[in-house]
């Protein structure tokens, strides 16, 4: 292994233009742009081929298309793009119901509620345009049918979001009586968004009561019992359970600390931290996090991270405005500035960002919000935190975690960048499982800003990536550098056909960009919906690895 090519060789990825081709039929355009590493390209072509098949009359293309770019977007973390393509995917398949391929209708009632979700990430979507999308009819399957609940929860959510909370408190309950429909969301994950709308409305015990039943960890998502811990941080404090409440933010945070999706639960890590008493801890998680603002996070999540980032910092200079090493992020360099300094950088963006939602909102909730979280007093007499192996006895911490060395305002945390888990330990699938695990075989490889890792090995290309709603997928796909000229179309059909028989790994198919070459081609799927430990990566990654060079070796020994 040499690393990523930098000049002209075979098996290089090739770029396309996207400048249409003549008498290019939009679904071989498709299969094209579905062959390019996912980034801005991949996303320009399939986007240019979506509204060229549109134009060409081909809805069922169209809609391939526009499917293709929403769970693009899923995969690049960019849930604020996914409307407009959503909302066009959902009007071909309306124009194409009866045509076969493309999304089935509960994945297209599954994208309506992605993209009424994402006007709660960003103001950069109209609320008349969720209203539409609500309210009609658009396609197999979708309806506005007012007990449905995906509609029920996303107007739930909607109405909280605008600060109408008796019409939140009524969608809440519509939600609630809805029949279970797998379009609505991950079912362990749903009660602890209820949770999170109720302590908001400062029902605690309600709140309480909502997330019990993941509490323990459901054998049948990887997000919990984390998640449902967070979720009950405040509430636990509020009722006095602090010492409940500290175990669950040490256990909690061991893991969202490092999980791309764990971003949105540090606002709620941050606050217990203010208001338990434990700011050494709160001040070193904000420095440790920092940088991942330079991450595609949507502009909520964004918002309420700097907001409780800034309530540490306000009641940590209470107490001494001291230095902190503040590391780079969105442009700032690092640099060495007081605790006021940084809140004061981190509340301008959250005001900034709550403003925005306002405007669009027509009200001042999200101000309001965040005005009060910056109000928030302690709630209880700090109490020490746990440390790791107190927690889960089974499980080793994680090396370069924070460790509290003490316990109230004073308190200090050590942190280290360069923190994983154990190669035993369950969890998320994460980018950086696949990144160490080519760091341990000692390869070369390029990690592109979407979370895609590239490498070449010989004559093999091989891309690594996450896929599924939840990142729970192991995607890798191998290509060999030897193409076949389109004549010999038979023959490599043929020797697919004999490699699958004969081999597991990996699956093999031949794939024409209508250059005058085909393409032979390989991928490897696993599903780690329950968890996965880095040790197990690190072997699904040497096997892909190996049949994928196997693969190519194959194709360059053929006459």
């Amino acid at each position: 292994m040499t690393g990523w090519p930098t000049g002209p060789g075979r098996g290089r990825q090739r770029s396309r233009t996207t400048a249409p081709v003549p008498g290019e039929r939009p679904a071989d355009a498709l299969h094209v742009a579905r062959d390019m590493p996912d980034g801005e390209a991949r996303i320009a072509e399939v986007e240019r081929v979506a509204v060229r098949a549109e134009a060409a009359g081909d809805p069922a293309t169209a809609r391939a298309a526009w499917s293709e770019l929403v769970e693009t977007h899923l995969r690049g973390g960019e849930r604020w793009r996914l409307f407009e393509p959503v909302r066009r995917c959902l009007d071909a398949a309306a124009r194409a119901r009866s045509t076969p391929g493309g999304p089935d209708d509960d994945t297209l009632r599954r994208y309506r509620r992605y993209a009424a979700e994402a006007l709660l990430g960003t103001p950069r979507i109209g609320l008349d345009q969720a209203a539409h999308l609500l309210d009609t009819d658009t396609g197999p399957g979708v309806t506005a049918d007012r007990d449905d609940a995906v509609v029920a929860q996303v107007r739930c959510r909607i109405a909280d979001h605008l600060g109408d909370e008796p019409a939140a408190r009524h969608w809440l309950r519509r939600w609630q009586a809805a029949p279970a429909d797998p379009a609505a969301g991950c079912p362990d994950c749903l009660p602890v968004r209820q949770a999170e709308l109720l302590a908001g409305w400062g029902d605690w015990t309600e709140a309480l009561t909502a997330v019990a039943s993941v509490l323990d960890g459901p054998d049948g998502c990887t997000a919990q019992p984390e998640a449902a811990l967070t979720g009950a941080l405040l509430p636990w404090l509020r009722a006095g359970e602090t010492h409940r409440a500290a175990r669950a933010h040490v256990r909690a945070y061991r893991r969202h600390r490092v999980e791309p999706d764990g971003f949105g639960h540090l606002a709620t890590h941050l606050r217990f931290c203010a208001l338990g008493g434990h700011l050494g801890q709160g001040l070193a998680i904000l420095v440790a996090q920092l940088p991942r603002l330079d991450q595609p996070h949507d502009d909520r999540s964004v918002m309420e991270f700097t907001a409780a980032g800034a309530l540490v910092c306000a009641r940590a200079a209470a107490d001494g405005d001291r230095p902190v090493h503040r590391p780079a992020y969105r442009g700032r360099p690092a640099a060495q500035v007081t605790v006021s300094a940084l809140g004061a950088e981190l509340l301008a963006v959250a005001t900034a960002l709550a403003g925005s939602f306002d405007a669009r909102n027509g009200t001042g909730h999200q101000s309001g919000r965040i005005a009060a979280w910056l109000a928030e007093r302690p709630l209880a007499e700090p109490v020490p935190l746990p440390g790791e192996d107190e927690i889960e006895p089974d499980d080793e911490p994680w090396p370069g975690d924070p460790t509290p060395t003490g316990s109230g305002t004073g308190a200090e945390v050590r942190t280290d960048d360069a923190a994983g888990q154990t190669a035993d330990e369950v969890g998320a699938l994460t980018v950086r499982m696949i990144t160490e695990a080519l760091d341990r075989r000692g390869d070369g490889y390029a990690l592109d800003p979407t979370g895609t890792v590239l490498g070449r090995w010989g004559d093999a290309v091989i891309q690594f990536r996450r896929a599924g709603e939840r990142g729970e997928i192991l995607h890798a796909r191998v290509v060999a550098g030897r193409r076949l000229p389109a004549a010999r179309r038979a023959e490599a059909y043929a020797f697919c056909n004999g490699w699958n028989r004969d081999r597991l790994l990996p699956s093999a198919y031949v794939h024409d960009p209508g250059e005058g070459e085909l393409v032979l081609a390989g991928e490897v799927t696993t599903d780690l919906a329950y968890g996965v430990a880095p040790a197990q990566v690190t072997v699904l990654v040497d096997a892909a690895v190996r049949t994928g060079v196997a693969y190519a070796e194959a194709v360059a020994a053929l006459p």
